[in-house]
């Protein structure tokens, strides 16, 4: 009747703890997954949003391409990049909730229904426990009446056999009478004890299974509940969290379409005409030219016409050749292993840091080596702590290693001794140095601020290299006898350079140059720290190495080092 009255409760299941059991776990566990669910899609959410921002970033406008917002299809696009960064925006803003309203509320509920799970579950265990001690109690005494009515039976039984032997005495059956009266008596007690405990046992299981099981199993169904609708909510709540953003991400959408239709076609095509309109008039006709007539010219004039025409072809070909040269691009992703595109000073010094840098690598190495035969040495006393052959390997590894190191260290040690050579002793220096302040007025470069300031083609130009340029000045022009010959054949250039520094050519043989100028490199530096440059047909002199920055062709580089060959081995 009761359960009937129940209906839905969840009491009608009082005998299916266990499989209840296993159900709430298993609920927890959904809750637990689900919350694990919503935590990789934040995740997803927020790597998304960062790729996203990451693409808008990449595709932004550089500096050097600013002249492209003249145009409105780039326009167009660089307001489709800013919109799809704000897109980004929205999705972190998911990423976000679903933390804060999802998985941050589902992570502190989780840990709340488990320890009133476990409070529950606790209660019902006890009460199960309890019936069970009150079901032995009351099997104990039903044993021990069964017991007892036993052993009056058969005092009983005994008492009557002796009763009726005429042999035995008297005594012997008065004892026998009272052993059978105080076993009836212990088989009413017993019988007394088994009832009392029988209603007892009744009474506490019928409060079992009727009040307290069903109380215990009313909460845990409350609990259920409350946790389906937990998920419910939170299921809401994960539609909700989209649908919010949905408005911003649809006028970003809207942004990006009215970028689109802001494009204007005629506009971007007159900007262009705007841009590249050079106002030359087309050519005119092309003359005819009559060859078919004789030309009649004395032999002097005809030798002074092709003289003329070849100096003229020959300039007209340098002239070409100049024309290129503006176009000349440094190449800053190339630097020579031995730092032989910077001044004497800043390559010593390069090479230096390199030298002591595998110094280091050697001495690491070295460290190592010493640890490793240490280690050796005590496997060799010690064999129980190890294999000393195992070490060996490594030893050979390292060995390996320190002789390359000690080779590359004697390849820069090499550049660093050619370059030490070729530098000026402390006397040369302040020789030259005196001989060019009697015929310059200043010491170069003029603007010491500029100098402080402006930085080497690997950026090593410093304060301090700064003021050695100060001391050290120009290096001594040597005899430049070669310029008195007026039949010396025109040198071809070699590549370019760029004058770093002001420098006046007051010494004959020298030119002299501005700041930024860009000059032909017809003859490398030989070590005595001057490089031939030309400026046109008629100028060329020689400049400073560390005032200009030079940019030699690869094929003028091999050329070149073979000719100083030739000339060493002809000296």
């Amino acid at each position: 009747m009761v359960e009937e009255k129940m209906g839905g409760c969840w009491s009608q299941t009082k005998d299916q703890f266990d499989n209840l059991e296993k159900h709430t776990q298993w609920g927890i566990d959904f809750v637990e997954k689900y919350t694990k669910f919503v935590k990789e899609r934040s995740e997803i959410e927020l790597n998304y949003a960062r790729q996203i921002r990451n693409l808008s970033k990449k595709y932004q406008p550089k500096k050097k391409e600013e002249d492209e917002n003249k145009y409105t299809w780039c326009r167009a696009f660089h307001s489709t990049l800013n919109e799809l960064n704000d897109y980004a925006g929205q999705h972190e803003v998911i990423a976000e909730n679903m933390t804060s309203q999802i998985i941050a509320e589902l992570s502190r509920y989780t840990q709340e229904l488990k320890t009133e799970r476990k409070t529950h579950f606790h209660d019902g265990r006890k009460a199960q426990q309890q019936v069970e001690a009150s079901w032995k109690q009351l099997e104990a005494c039903k044993r021990k009446f069964e017991r007892d009515c036993k052993e009056a039976d058969r005092a009983q039984q005994y008492f009557e056999k002796l009763d009726a032997d005429i042999n035995v005495t008297k005594a012997d059956v008065e004892k026998a009478r009272q052993q059978a009266q105080m076993r009836h008596q212990m088989a009413s007690d017993s019988k007394s004890e088994y009832s009392s405990y029988l209603q007892k046992f009744n009474q506490e299981q019928n409060e079992h299974y009727y009040t307290i099981i069903p109380s215990i199993f009313q909460k845990i169904q409350v609990m259920e509940e409350k946790r389906i609708d937990r998920v419910g909510d939170s299921l809401k709540t994960f539609a909700e969290v989209d649908r919010q953003i949905l408005p911003i991400i649809g006028k970003c959408l809207d942004g990006i379409t009215q970028a689109a239709e802001s494009i204007e076609s005629k506009t971007d095509s007159s900007q262009v005409i705007e841009s590249y309109k050079s106002g030359f008039e087309p050519p005119g006709d092309v003359e005819f030219e009559d060859y078919g007539q004789a030309m009649k010219r004395t032999v002097s004039e005809t030798s002074l016409t092709n003289s003329r025409s070849d100096i003229k072809s020959e300039r007209s070909s340098k002239s070409k050749s100049k024309t290129l040269w503006p176009f000349i691009k440094k190449n800053k992703g190339s630097n020579p292993e031995d730092f032989s595109n910077l001044p004497p000073e800043q390559r010593r010094k390069k090479l230096q840091a390199k030298i002591d840098d595998i110094n280091k690598d050697i001495q690491k190495e070295m460290d190592q080596r010493d640890a490793l035969t240490k280690m050796k040495e005590v496997y060799v006393k010690n064999p129980q702590m190890g294999d000393p052959t195992s070490v060996d390997p490594r030893l050979a590894e390292i060995a390996q290693n320190i002789e390359k190191l000690q080779a590359e260290a004697q390849k820069f040690e090499g550049w660093l001794a050619e370059v030490e050579g070729r530098m000026p002793v402390k006397s040369d220096l302040q020789r030259r140095t005196s001989a060019l302040y009697e015929t310059q007025n200043s010491t170069p470069p003029t603007n010491n601020n500029c100098a402080q300031d402006r930085e080497s083609p690997d950026g090593s130009y410093t304060d301090e290299q700064s003021s050695e340029v100060q001391t050290k000045a120009q290096p001594e022009p040597p005899e430049f006898d070669e310029f008195d010959d007026a039949d010396e054949e025109i040198l071809s250039t070699i590549g370019t350079c760029k004058a770093l520094y002001p420098f006046e050519g007051h010494n004959e043989g020298t030119i002299s140059v501005t700041e930024g100028e860009l000059l032909y490199v017809i003859e490398e530096d030989k070590g005595d720290g001057w490089t031939r440059v030309r400026r046109n047909e008629e100028e060329e002199g020689y400049v400073p190495t560390s005032y200009v920055e030079v940019f030699l062709d690869s094929n003028a580089k091999e050329l070149f080092s073979w000719r100083r060959v030739y000339l060493s081995e002809d000296s």
